[in-house]
């Protein structure tokens, strides 16, 4: 890759982009979009999972990219909190039928007296408020976020029989006329999700609004599911709303349990306990909250699937003490999991617009329908704990197309995360390094035809000064699943050959990645997609 020195002046570069947009388009080609990133709406539902404690704490660093409508507390067949009456709930095929623990019926499940994981996060990055906004002053208030946190139903596992403040927010939004999508996640269970449409469905199904209301959620709501794990998507929310999208992803970056068990030479390093502890664990309010192996905490006191903060004992020597050991244990202080961030990691202002369409392809990796079967069975098959140690660590496995294979943005991500995490407890903003500013002058859809050269403008610069790498390359997201030519593939001005064999309207993607030389290397991108003209 070549390098852009920074000490490009800001008036070279104005006269750069000046002159570029006064030389004529070709006629076949076409503007169709602008570079300006809108914040997608996004409302989380969470289970009080370690790992959803990880992923929140992760996507509380993007909210600054986000537009967050709601943080809710969600159950699922792994945590729910009982109705305080004495009522015992049994579910066949549960961890604690699988496992075979004779604990259930129980008038409760792996749930905290007081549970307020969502709170404590929203409390830690109140802490970090003022910093976060010298270096991004997209960051949401505190009290705004406060605002938004609800209870969903987490009396039962897959229970949506009444309405609940969690559910009723998630209502409100989806009957709103704000414009675009809206993006629902369910990193537990969806009850509550469940319980809004059935609320929605009782009120206005035998109306004469019926139809429209439904074409509109259909079109507007977007599931963003970890697995169907308390049975209410296949039951309830696939039968009854069938026209809602759901994206469920495969090629994502291994953020799970155990992804140091399969990391790659390249992402080994950043899953480690000096890693974690340099730019996690001593990063302030926030840090202190993520959880590592070996960290001496326990979701639920007592809990016999929560071993991951011991430390220094063998898979063997776990379950002699009654623990049911579903993954083997890692070096402490290193890398536990936030397995719920392949929902939202694609929702981020990086450039790469994946959350415009799941096929997109980003950080989160992309949808496919195979995915989505996989996601929905994983959680509902019965199994041992060793099955579900091996599902779970290999559900991110690449279908890659051989010509053009799906990259691995892990270390992007993580360092991206890291320098975040930095700004929390930095107050000066040359103490911290920021991601680098790249835009594209030529149009970001273009239509072309077979054998044309297509000539692909960039610009690239860094706040912070630091020298920047740029490169284009091809994501496997378009219809055209061949591989291109891209020439000068390592400058700001480069040239795409399209190939012989493409046909009138497929599509060809193409990235423009700018990565500088800070600490952190921080990476910047921005996508052109080229269709192919109908003849």
């Amino acid at each position: 890759m070549t390098t852009v020195p920074p000490g490009i002046g800001k008036a070279f570069l104005i006269s750069i982009l000046m002159l570029v947009l006064t030389l004529p388009l070709p006629k076949n080609l076409t503007a169709q979009s602008t570079n300006k990133e809108t914040k997608p709406r996004i409302i989380v539902t969470a289970d009080p999972e370690l790992d959803d404690n990880n992923s929140l704490i992760r996507f509380m660093m993007y909210s600054s990219e986000l537009d967050i409508e709601g943080l809710i507390c969600a159950s699922s067949q792994f945590h729910w909190k009982g109705d305080g009456k004495g009522t015992r709930w049994f579910v066949p095929g549960r961890e604690y039928d699988r496992f075979k623990m004779n604990e259930c019926p129980c008038t409760s499940w792996r749930w905290a007296e007081g549970e307020r994981f969502i709170h404590d996060i929203v409390e830690a990055y109140e802490k970090s408020y003022l910093n976060l906004k010298i270096h991004n002053p997209g960051y949401p208030s505190p009290d705004y976020l406060k605002s938004k946190i609800r209870y969903g139903n987490i009396e039962f596992d897959g229970d949506y029989a009444k309405d609940t403040p969690g559910s009723e927010l998630i209502k409100s939004a989806i009957l709103d006329n704000e414009p675009g999508k809206l993006f629902i996640t369910a990193w537990g269970g969806a009850s509550t999700i469940a319980r809004a449409l059935k609320s929605i469905q009782d009120k206005y199904e035998m109306t004469t609004e019926w139809e429209a209301i439904k074409n509109k959620i259909n079109r507007k709501v977007v599931l963003l599911p970890s697995g169907d794990q308390d049975n209410t998507i296949a039951t309830y929310i696939i039968p009854n709303w069938p026209g809602i999208e759901q994206r469920s992803f495969r090629e994502s970056p291994h953020y799970g349990y155990g992804a140091q068990i399969r990391a790659s030479e390249v992402n080994a390093p950043l899953l480690t306990t000096s890693w974690m502890k340099a730019n996690i664990l001593d990063r302030g309010a926030m840090g202190k909250l993520y959880r590592v192996w070996g960290d001496g905490k326990q979701m639920v006191k007592g809990d016999k699937v929560d071993y991951f903060g011991l430390s220094g004992y063998s898979t063997d020597e776990l379950k002699k003490m009654g623990y049911f050991v579903w993954m083997p244990p890692q070096e402490k202080g290193s890398w536990l999991g936030e397995g719920d961030n392949a929902t939202f990691m694609n929702m981020l202002g990086n450039g790469l617009r994946a959350w415009e369409s799941g096929e997109y392809g980003g950080w989160g990796g992309r949808a496919s329908s195979d995915a989505q079967r996989a996601a929905l069975a994983m959680f509902s098959a019965d199994g041992t704990a060793d099955d579900m140690a091996n599902a779970l660590s290999t559900r991110n496995s690449s279908g890659a197309n051989a010509d053009v294979p799906f990259p691995d943005l892990f270390p992007q991500a993580q360092n991206s995360f890291a320098a975040r995490l930095k700004w929390s407890v930095t107050p000066i903003f040359k103490d911290a390094n920021h991601e680098p500013k790249v835009n594209i002058i030529s149009p970001q859809k273009i239509i072309a035809s077979a054998k044309q050269k297509v000539k692909l403008h960039g610009l690239a610069s860094d706040p912070d000064g630091n020298e920047v790498s740029v490169k284009w390359w091809q994501m496997p997201a378009g219809t055209y699943t061949g591989k291109v030519t891209i020439n000068n593939f390592n400058a700001l001005q480069a040239e795409l050959e399209i190939p012989e064999d493409v046909k009138g309207g497929q599509t060809i993607h193409l990235i423009l990645e700018v990565t500088d030389n800070g600490v952190p290397a921080l990476t910047s991108y921005q996508r052109v997609v080229v269709e192919i003209g109908k003849r």
